[in-house]
């Protein structure tokens, strides 16, 4: 028999094999997870998760399709976090510290408790890139918060309301529109896509069966 541990899910004890992640234990408990899961491997954020050992006060964040069940493991799924999220015209906003200041003033409230980088669950400096988008030092902001998957676990935890991941995405467009080094290379890729310069390539792509993809892909010649 498979090692078999003790779990709690929304306060209810199942028994499930010590092996699975949070997410498939749930689903061999009988859950149909039809919110709360995406991707299922780490990149897209919807299986946020709060939980607890029993015996243990601290509070733990993870994404339930990459974490491990353990003995004792109370927990509840967080599949989404009310973020506030402002709108703006990338095209008429500029990367000076007052667009900050005007479309997320939360920022400026933030108490230092770092409750935000320890809640992170792809262990990110989210206080650290705070602190950078609140001196409006964007391209900083944008690499510290390049790993962000939008979990929104950060916000949950914040006693000043702020909504990182969506400080942190603006950033990263300010970067990218006005501060990165523009990328020629990319400009003539994107103008031979419009041109129709991969139209008979692209079509037969679709034609191959996923095998075959998958064999593409995985014998590429990565560029250096």
């Amino acid at each position: 028999m498979e090692d078999m541990v003790h779990v709690y899910f929304f306060g209810k004890q199942y028994e499930v094999p010590a092996s699975l992640t949070i997410m498939n234990a749930m689903e061999y408990a009988g859950y149909q997870l039809v919110r709360g899961c995406g991707c299922r491997n780490g990149f897209c954020g919807a299986c946020a998760t709060i939980y607890r050992i029993k015996g243990d006060v601290a509070l733990n964040a993870c994404l339930a399709c990459q974490t491990k069940v353990e003995e004792g493991m109370f927990v509840a799924t967080l599949p989404y976090f009310p973020l506030v999220k402002q709108q703006y015209d990338i095209e008429k906003v500029k990367p000076t510290e007052q667009i900050m200041m005007q479309l997320y003033p939360e920022i400026y409230s933030c108490v230092g408790c770092n409750a935000c980088t320890k809640a992170c669950t792809q262990e990110l400096k989210v206080m650290q890139y705070i602190a950078y988008a609140q001196r409006g030092e964007y391209e900083k902001c944008a690499e510290a918060s390049f790993d962000c998957v939008m979990c929104g676990v950060c916000s949950s935890r914040c006693p000043a309301g702020i909504s990182h991941p969506q400080v942190a995405l603006l950033a990263r467009r300010l970067n990218g529109k006005y501060l990165a080094p523009k990328s020629a290379h990319l400009a003539d890729r994107v103008k031979e896509i419009n041109d129709g310069t991969f139209k008979d390539l692209i079509a037969d792509l679709m034609g191959k069966p996923l095998a075959d993809i998958k064999e593409l892909y995985n014998t590429r010649e990565i560029e250096k």
